[in-house]
């Protein structure tokens, strides 16, 4: 490698490569996702129903506070860098102070591999409304499998603004400036993960990055409680990889997430390109979005919740939208699989019409010949007995949400050769 290599990648830059190209011999050490979120405004989030539950007992300031989230790596690499995002937030984002470490397990790292965290040489950063940035890269050999923790303290006032729904027992925040405590002094566990959205490692082995992007199907119900069919993607994709290659499955999931309108979280339409193409490295995307669209008809005459005309969730404005993702896609050179929606029947979404509308919209995607895959996710989910509704066996309780058999069977409807194109 040239000396200007060396230097770019001791500042964090990677080299740059055509769109498209997808990692099938080892290249110069460039970066790819490890680990990623769907980000969520706060101010939404806490003013829908059940909104004061997501305030912490440590307020909705992180001022004068350390933030402590731990991260699960998908991907091998000798150097890291993070993501922290002011997407939502109203005024500039200040970060006084920032670390990196292996973790030992909740919200401890391992002292020896403490990494102070730079940000254009700077160990603070400030971060405009609307904007994301990324840390330097830093020296933090790191495993498949192993969690990284990633400590931030606040010396302004930080209101709550770009969180995401974290697995439990993986957010914390500390009174004071403790980046570099090894072990949090009264932590105060966090409901959301705050401002940190992604993490990416250095590499030069090929890499297939697949972003699953959707609603709560996707998401995995109960915060992981009953699994997430992309978690099990990822173990398929593992045991059967070809030698010398990784792979990355990020979820971008967002429970109650709409295709055509924004909702709980920006619309599938407008975050497509930030939440799944944007990702490092990424070269595939499954998308399974239409759900809460074709479901959102039933509450659209209720006082106050009213449709106009032209938000009528139709067949055809739903091929639309998923049409234009399989545009961005192409342009960008990432491959797109499109999954059917699953059966609802027996949910509050349920109807004649609606049935009507979900199966025109699988008509739809399983007679597309332009695009690079499809996923019957309601072939594999359906019951036998009443193709309308979920099978039993893989029906969470509420005829909506799979459990983690019918994840398993989502993981398993998936045609890995499509993945390795």
């Amino acid at each position: 490698m040239t000396a200007c290599c060396l230097a770019l990648l001791a500042l964090g830059v990677h080299a740059v490569t055509r769109d498209g190209d997808l990692p099938r011999q080892p290249a110069e050490a460039h970066w790819v996702a490890s680990w990623a979120v769907a980000p969520l405004d706060f101010r939404e989030m806490a003013a829908g129903p059940g909104g004061p539950t997501f305030s912490s007992p440590a307020g909705n300031d992180l001022r004068g506070q350390t933030l402590r989230q731990q991260i699960e790596l998908s991907l091998d690499g000798e150097r890291i860098r993070i993501r922290f995002s002011n997407r939502f937030g109203k005024t500039p984002l200040r970060i006084a102070a920032a670390t990196a470490a292996r973790g030992t397990g909740g919200d401890a790292f391992s002292p020896a591999t403490l990494r102070v965290l730079h940000f254009g040489g700077r160990t603070s950063l400030t971060i405009a409304p609307g904007a994301d940035a990324w840390s330097d890269g830093v020296e933090l050999p790191v495993q498949a499998g192993q969690t990284v923790v990633v400590s931030a303290f606040f010396d302004r006032a930080t209101p709550f603004s770009t969180v995401s729904m974290p697995e439990p027992g993986t957010a914390w925040v500390a009174a004071g400036n403790a980046v570099g405590a090894p072990k949090l002094k009264n932590p105060t566990p966090l409901v959301l993960n705050q401002i940190v959205t992604g993490l990416d490692v250095l590499t030069t082995k090929p890499v297939r990055t697949v972003v699953a992007f959707g609603d709560s199907i996707t998401a995995g119900t109960s915060e992981g409680s009953f699994g997430a069919y992309p978690d099990m993607l990822a173990t398929r994709l593992r045991d059967t990889r070809p030698a010398g290659q990784d792979v990355a499955v990020l979820n971008a999931g967002i429970g109650g997430n709409r295709l055509l309108s924004d909702g709980v979280g920006p619309s599938g339409l407008s975050r497509f390109e930030l939440d799944a193409l944007r990702q490092s490295g990424v070269t595939h995307a499954i998308v399974l979005l239409g759900t809460n669209d074709i479901g959102r008809t039933v509450f659209a005459r209720v006082p106050g919740a009213e449709l106009a005309s032209r938000d009528w969730p139709t067949a055809e404005r739903i091929t639309e939208g998923l049409q234009q993702l399989v545009k961005q896609a192409r342009a960008k050179g990432v491959k797109l699989l499109l999954g059917t929606v699953p059966p609802f029947k027996n949910t509050p979404y349920w109807n004649g019409a609606n049935e009507a509308l979900r199966e025109a919209v699988n008509r739809w995607i399983r007679s597309r010949q332009d695009i690079d895959g499809v996923i019957d996710f309601d072939a594999a989910l359906r019951d036998p007995a009443d193709p309308q509704a979920l099978n039993p066996l893989f029906d969470s309780g509420d005829h909506l949400h799979p459990n983690k058999a019918g994840h398993a069977a989502m993981a398993a409807a998936i045609d890995l050769r499509e993945l390795e194109e």
